[in-house]
């Protein structure tokens, strides 16, 4: 399992090639195995369509599981990165409404904190990056709260304690995301959908020789397809491999309205 996720860390691409080699060797392996049973006479062909028509039965029931799996384990990642922004713009904004030293300096305090979660959704799997990242994080709450309870202490109204309840939601939305960022494939799920795929390319071309048809070419084709499926099941469950990133714009307009102009006053 190391080998695979070690691979899959530095290339996709590499990974579904090992994958969509293995898924041939298996169907190869099947049908040699049915040629053998044909030649020793002992082949029956209606018990094996009956048995590979179940395998991949229950091979489509796990892929729709497992794409159904990614797909919410994206889902969430991307509504958290949303949740996470607005509360970071909603907590500025008090903090700008609040003014002085102490609301100007948690603004910017603020305007940091969501370059560096910026940063951190962005990031690829570098461990010292992430680590780096998450100190900065750390760093910048315990700033930020401090400068927000010396504002409820020295102001103790409705506005610095709406201020300490958009922090509390910045900060649990961090945490949010950070889970929903750490969750991945169950190892078990993997090995079942990897083992599933193998025994049903090996029952194919198994019950392809016991019939005399040798279909290469459309066997290559269903390995290719089921190794796309996969690796994209693998790509969407992750949040740093691949292609399939989580969008990062909701906290470039959080940063943008950060800078944005104030309004121009109306003529009277």
């Amino acid at each position: 399992m190391m080998v695979l996720a070690r691979l899959a860390l530095w290339s996709l691409l590499a990974f579904g090639g090992l994958l969509f080699a293995v898924e041939f060797i298996a169907h190869e392996l099947g049908s040699w195995l049915g040629r053998r049973k044909i030649a020793g006479g002992t082949g029956q062909k209606e018990g094996a369509g009956v048995l590979v028509a179940s395998l991949l039965g229950l091979l489509a029931f796990v892929l729709a599981l497992t794409l159904s799996f990614a797909d919410q384990r994206f889902a969430e990642r991307r509504a958290g990165t949303l949740s996470e922004a607005n509360a970071i713009g909603t907590a500025w904004l008090r903090a700008k409404a609040i003014g002085q030293p102490q609301g100007d300096e948690t603004a910017k305090l603020l305007e940091e904190y969501a370059d560096e979660r910026l940063a951190f959704v962005r990031a690829a799997y570098d461990p010292a990056t992430l680590v780096r990242i998450d100190e900065r994080t750390r760093t910048l709450q315990s700033a930020i709260w401090d400068q927000v309870s010396a504002i409820v202490r020295e102001w103790p109204n409705p506005v610095s304690t709406s201020l300490m309840t958009s922090l509390n939601e910045v900060f649990d939305a961090t945490t949010a995301e950070r889970f929903a960022s750490e969750l991945k494939l169950p190892p078990q799920i993997f090995w079942l959908l990897l083992g599933l795929t193998l025994l049903g390319m090996g029952a194919l071309g198994y019950q392809l020789a016991l019939m005399g048809a040798r279909m290469r070419a459309l066997a290559a084709m269903l390995a290719l397809t089921w190794t796309v499926v996969i690796v994209d099941i693998i790509d969407l469950s992750a949040a740093r491999l691949g292609s399939i990133r989580t969008s990062t714009a909701a906290y470039e307009w959080t940063i943008q309205g950060f800078h944005a102009p104030p309004p121009r006053a109306r003529p009277q």
